[in-house]
Formats: C-alpha cells, sequence, structure tokens
C-alpha cells in the first residue's frame, strides 16, 4: 500500500515518517509541503541518511494517482480544504486536524476558521479506533482525535456508556508537553517560559472541549457540559488527563476495573493498570498506548481516572497509522508494536 503525508515537517509529519518508515505492509511514496524541493533531512537532521527524500508540492489529482492513502497532518483551517479535493477521488484520507470532528457552526464557533462543507464532515468517521472500528472499516474519510480527548474519551467511555457517573459531574483536568503545540514559534511555549513552569490554559476556551462533550453525548444523551481545564507541562511529549465525577452508585475500585478490563479486552494499546497503580507519562513515551488507573473513593463518592498517552503517537500520528491499519484490514498493532521509551 503506498502512502503520501501533507504537512511532512510539523511533529505529527515526522511522527508518521518515523512510524511508516519501518512499516511492513505501507510504503511512503511521497512526502508533502509548501516547502517543496527541499530534502526531509534538513528540516528533521536525525533523518540524515536515513530518508532522501525530497519534500514535493501538493498536487491532489497527482498524490491520488500515486497513493492508496493520503495522511493529511496540516494545520486546522488548512486539511479540511485538502480533504475537500481529494473528496471524489479514489484515495483514503485521514486528517489528523480538528477540521472534520465538528458540525460546521460548532467549528467556526470554537477554531474560528472558515469550516468545511457539511456534507464532508457528515461523511468522516470519527477516528477513536477502539471505539469505531466497524465505522472505520468501512470509511475511505477519516477525522482523526485531537491529543486531549482521545486520552478523555478513552478513560471516561465505559463509565459514561454504562451510565454509572453523574451526568453533570464530569470535570477532566489535563496536563500536555509543549510538543503539543506545535513548533511554530511561541513565547510560552520558549525554553525559558516553559522550562521550570507550569501554567494554564485556553481556560474554558479550549477547542478540544466540544469534541469531547459531543462524543460523550453519543455514549449517553444524559451529559452535560463538562468542565475541561489544560495545562503546559515542562516535557517535551506525554498528555495526563485526570477525569473526576460523582458515581451514581457505590462501586469499588476493584469492581471498575474489572468492568474495564472486560470492555478494553482484546484492544492491544489500552492498558488497564492493577489496582493502586497509576501511570505516568514517560511511560507511555514513543508508544501507541493509553494507560488508564482509576480510583474509587469510599468517602466521597467520587471517581478518579487517571489517563496517559504520548500526544505525538495514541494522540496523533500512531492512531492514524492504527486507523489506516483498520481501514485496510490490518491488525490494530501492524507497524505500531514499539516497546515504550523509558527513561
Amino acid at each position: 500500500m503506498k502512502v503520501s503525508i501533507i504537512g511532512t515537517t510539523g511533529y505529527g509529519g515526522a511522527e508518521l515518517l518515523r512510524i511508516l518508515y519501518r512499516h511492513p505492509e505501507f510504503e511512503i511514496q511521497s512526502i508533502h509541503s509548501t516547502k517543496e524541493d527541499l530534502p526531509i533531512w534538513k528540516e528533521y537532521p536525525h533523518l540524515y541518511d536515513v530518508l532522501d527524500e525530497k519534500l514535493q508540492s501538493i498536487n491532489s489529482e497527482k498524490i491520488a494517482e500515486q497513493s492508496d492513502i493520503v495522511f493529511l497532518a496540516t494545520p486546522s483551517g488548512i486539511s479540511g480544504k485538502l480533504a475537500a479535493d481529494f473528496a471524489n477521488k479514489d484515495i483514503k484520507v485521514i486528517d489528523l486536524s480538528g477540521d472534520l470532528r465538528l458540525p460546521p457552526d460548532t467549528y467556526l464557533q470554537w477554531y474560528k476558521h472558515e469550516p468545511v462543507n457539511e456534507d464532508l464532515t457528515v461523511k468522516a468517521v470519527y477516528g477513536l479506533s477502539e471505539w469505531y472500528k466497524e465505522e472505520i472499516k468501512r470509511s475511505s474519510l477519516i477525522a482523526n482525535p485531537g491529543c486531549y480527548p482521545t486520552s478523555a474519551l478513552l478513560s471516561l467511555a465505559p463509565v459514561v456508556k454504562e451510565n454509572l457517573i453523574d451526568p453533570a459531574s464530569i470535570i477532566i483536568d489535563a496536563k500536555s508537553g509543549v510538543s503539543g503545540a506545535g513548533r511554530s514559534l511561541s513565547r510560552n511555549t520558549s525554553f525559558s517560559e516553559a522550562n521550570e513552569n507550569f501554567r494554564a490554559y485556553k481556560v474554558n476556551e479550549h477547542q478540544h472541549t466540544p469534541e469531547i462533550e459531543k462524543q460523550l453525548l453519543l455514549w449517553n444523551k444524559e451529559i452535560k457540559p463538562i468542565t475541561f481545564t489544560t495545562h503546559l507541562l515542562p516535557i517535551t511529549r506525554g498528555i495526563m488527563t485526570t477525569s473526576y465525577s460523582q458515581l451514581l452508585t457505590a462501586y469499588t475500585t476493584h469492581q471498575l476495573l474489572e468492568l474495564y478490563k472486560e470492555i478494553y479486552n482484546g484492544h492491544p494499546f489500552v492498558r488497564i493498570r492493577p489496582e493502586n497503580s497509576f501511570p505516568s507519562v514517560k511511560e507511555v513515551a514513543g508508544s501507541n498506548y493509553c494507560d488508564i488507573g482509576l480510583h474509587a473513593d469510599p468517602r466521597t463518592g467520587r471517581l478518579t481516572i487517571i489517563s496517559v498517552i504520548d500526544n505525538l503517537m495514541k494522540g496523533a500520528a500512531g492512531q492514524a497509522v492504527q486507523n489506516a491499519n483498520i481501514m485496510c484490514g490490518f491488525n490494530d498493532e501492524t507497524g505500531l508494536d514499539f516497546v515504550p521509551m523509558y527513561p
């Protein structure tokens, strides 16, 4: 299967190159950017003498003729337009941006970009791999989930779907490494501002809020608006999401862990931690795992769920390749069986 990547100079594109370089079923056919004719190693010197490909201009007709799959790793506001260009062509499209995840009016409100045509967003399947596998198999257009929503939704889905928590009680406290902001320069992500620092940002305004709410509502129509707060960690990669909710009935931690193990049985990238064991971001770095630990507090009746992912892997490129595997009939793990990097 031949694949093309558009937006190869961003961190998501670089991770796609790392994964696909060793993928046994996919071959990198072409890489694309506005910086055409530039060897990719000049953008990413770690690829010197590994990948000699030059960045090419973006020509949807040519890409569709030569490739089976195209990954759109461009920023929001750009990917949607590219997805529209590929809409009637014989090629599978996986969009890593937020352009296809929301209805046009909601997208405009939260992303402040011109939305794509609603016909395109309706056609796109939300690529949360563990929960929409059958839909992904049948689709040729995937809206890859955001990094924060992936971590939050995988950890909340079982108790939301089983109606075990107060639908108005969800609070999500999330922290991400600096790579989540991309390669563009900004003061808050510069070394002197981010190092030895910890800050909240986009308080009650983060664009992933409606994405999380939309999916929670699909699982449980009683869900109310969530409280979602994001923070910037002084690390390169990784997300830790701590979610709090009120249990409707008294459950033990053991009972809830058994529920999670049962639901995620057969899903190799979701690892449910044993009782009294909670994950940290280093334990999934460089991998496509989502590790989940939880505790039901008998004193307060509240449930605390801790979920960690690598924001560039399970939160972006890793899940995108997992979705490509599913679309093409391969095992989820194909080309993704990385042992996490530690320390």
